[in-house]
């Protein structure tokens, strides 16, 4: 009687018959195979002993394929970068190259300027420049403060325009003090922009935005609103924009500070405002031309 027929071939065996075996072309016993050693980047100032030789110094220079060591006397030597080739406290490494590290960016001011470090506050100028009010003077130094104090310019301002020509007559502005203006809603036509063209001193600029208030200056989408309600004449402005928008209107300077607190760079302003700032650091520093 036969014995029964298997009908599992062998792990080995393929569809057609048996399956050649693979085998790893390393033949090396595993008991003799070296240990994995960890990899160090050659970064300047590791010391490490290339024990070929006894050579022991500080990294000061990795290149594609070789480094360079100096050791206490100041002697130089370049080694390749191969595998197992240093000891490092006594421990074989294999020394890899660095990874490239990425540019640094330089740090920048609220205004958008590079930042410069430590850098200490300028005698003030002669020259200033003048805003209409209080609001005014606190959103430009949020935005402009590191640059104005490194520039030595002040900021004062005026509670108004109408009086602008006396004070301009008054501060004598000249080559070496100049004085720059800022003035809200400079439209043509309208008092302030009468006003603005009453002053005629080379040596004095009067520029302005096109705003209502300087709170108009930043951007509904900092403040989370879809944009600057309307207010019909006669009323007044700040007012009739916290009651549109449900903002206590009892307390428009409590308001204001909250707005200001969402201003955290030039980015949240509108570009009306940043270029006429600008424009007056520039003019009062000299650097804006005559």
């Amino acid at each position: 009687m036969r014995p029964p027929v298997s009908r599992h071939r062998p792990s080995h065996e393929g569809p057609s018959g048996p399956r050649p075996r693979v085998y790893s072309s390393d033949l090396t016993p595993p008991w003799k195979k070296p240990k994995p050693v960890p990899e160090v980047p050659a970064e300047p100032g590791l010391v490490v002993e290339e024990p070929g030789t006894g050579f022991c110094g500080a990294v000061i220079r990795c290149e594609a394929g070789t480094v360079t060591l100096e050791d206490r006397f100041g002697k130089h030597r370049v080694f390749p970068l191969e595998p197992r080739g240093f000891l490092l406290e006594g421990r074989v490494v294999t020394l890899v190259r660095p990874a490239p590290s990425a540019p640094v960016r330089p740090a920048r001011t609220a205004s958008g300027s590079v930042a410069v470090p430590q850098a200490r506050a300028r005698v003030a100028r002669a020259g200033r420049i003048y805003v209409e009010g209080r609001h005014d003077a606190e959103l430009v130094e949020k935005v402009w403060g590191d640059d104005l104090r490194i520039e030595g310019v002040v900021v004062e301002y005026l509670e108004g325009v109408d009086d602008l020509p006396s004070i301009v007559e008054s501060f004598a502005p000249g080559p070496d003090a100049r004085l720059g203006v800022l003035v809200d809603h400079l439209v043509p036509g309208t008092k302030e922009w009468r006003i603005a063209q009453s002053v005629t001193s080379e040596h004095a600029l009067v520029v302005g935005h096109p705003f209502i208030d300087v709170w108009q200056a930043v951007k509904p989408s900092s403040l989370g609103i879809e944009a600057w309600p309307a207010v019909p004449k006669g009323q007044d402005w700040k007012t009739g924009v916290c009651r549109a928008l449900g903002w206590p209107a009892e307390n428009t300077g409590a308001v204001w500070q909250a707005i200001l607190k969402r201003v955290g760079s030039y980015k949240d302003l509108e570009p009306e405002l940043l270029g006429r700032v600008e424009e007056l650091i520039d003019f009062v520093t000299g650097s804006g031309g005559a």
